[in-house]
């Protein structure tokens, strides 16, 4: 049985932390995406304000296999 899978990028966000910030994006894309198989972090950053952090930022790759 042959699979072909896809990549899709996403960028999720949480004040909490860059976990909740990966639960965000991976629940958001569970809705949409049937078939994933794993995720990828990509990048992390931080949002400041008034020298406190506001935000953490993640970039995800969250790979998915093609329904025939």
């Amino acid at each position: 049985m042959e699979r072909v899978a896809r990549i899709s990028e996403i960028i999720a966000a949480s004040p909490i932390s860059f976990e909740e910030a990966i639960k965000a994006g991976f629940e958001r894309a569970n809705r949409t995406l049937r078939g994933i198989t794993g995720l990828r972090v990509l990048e992390q950053r931080v949002a400041v304000e008034d020298g406190k952090i506001i935000e953490y930022r993640v970039r995800l790759e969250v790979i998915f296999v093609l329904e025939t």
